[in-house]
């Protein structure tokens, strides 16, 4: 599962990416304590004829991980970076959770790197609350596991949603066996640092943003409530919204066809690529 992976120095951080495909420049972004397996099912439903650059962020999987350097200028800048090293641009950016965050302060901080954004299921207006169980979660992660079948089995129980394929290539991409069993690969205290950074808000970044965005939520969501979708598409009303029901928060382990179709959706609009869709439903658009 871990075949393909290379690292590409990016300043002082070396960042490990996957490099797919050919034509039109699509970099995946991950959420908080992921990777870049998250993406496998999208990548395949988008095929070669489409470049994808799947990354894992600072602190996360076998990237380098400093001792600070967490909030979202320093995450969007790594992009910026990858982008200008692997001559991407104009790029669509895709990002989940956390990933959706620094996709938007990225199209905000170098509108010249970036084509569209699709930004799944994370919006400015998270409650504080909402962070407060996340890092609590977080921190709860960081243990050791005697064998991988434990890892997929506490994987399974907190992300009840995804699939068996998609919980395997999580313990597979996110985990390292150590003499005493195996660990997350992400940095505990570089994941602290990570939420606290999300308490900054970035309506900002969000209102300037030029690019266009689609937003996509899964409406079981425990980080993006109704009431900061609703604050999101108040302001910025142009934005694509796209809800789907009987999804929660990891919309691309659930649904990646959904997600490929909204990028190849953002590729028409923005670069011209008209590439076949899904026969799957439309998802709802408000």
């Amino acid at each position: 599962m871990t075949d393909g992976l290379e690292l590409q120095q990016c300043g002082d951080l070396r960042l490990c990416i996957r490099d797919r495909g050919a034509g039109n420049a699509v970099v995946l972004l991950h959420g908080t304590t992921a990777n870049l397996g998250v993406w496998d099912d999208v990548v395949e439903l988008l095929g070669d004829g489409v470049r994808t650059v799947a990354v894992d962020q600072r602190g996360h999987g076998r990237s380098g991980k400093p001792l600070t350097g967490y909030g979202a200028g320093e995450y969007s800048d790594d992009v910026a970076a990858l982008i200008r090293t692997l001559g991407l641009a104009p790029a669509v950016v895709v990002g989940h959770s956390l990933g959706a965050r620094n996709a938007v302060v990225l199209a905000a901080r170098h509108p010249e790197l970036v084509a569209g954004v699709v930004a799944v299921d994370y919006t400015p207006f998270v409650e504080g609350e909402v962070l407060d169980d996340l890092k609590a979660r977080v921190a709860a992660g960081d243990r050791i596991f005697e064998t991988r079948a434990e890892v997929e089995r506490y994987l399974r129980k907190r992300y009840p949603l995804i699939t068996e394929q998609a919980v395997a290539r999580r313990a597979a991409y996110g985990y390292t066996a150590t003499a005493a069993g195996y660990r997350p690969l992400a940095d505990p205290a570089a994941m602290a640092q990570t939420v606290d950074g999300l308490r900054t808000d970035f309506v900002d970044e969000a209102s300037s943003v030029e690019a266009p965005v689609t937003l996509v939520r899964g409406r079981l969501s425990r980080i993006v409530s109704d009431d900061a979708f609703r604050r999101t598409r108040e302001l910025r009303p142009d934005f694509r919204a796209v809800e789907l029901p009987e999804v929660d928060h990891y919309v691309p382990e659930e649904r990646p066809d959904i997600v490929a179709d909204e990028i190849r959706h953002l590729l028409a609009r923005t670069l011209g690529r008209d590439l076949a869709a899904s026969t799957t439903e439309e998802p709802a658009t408000t």
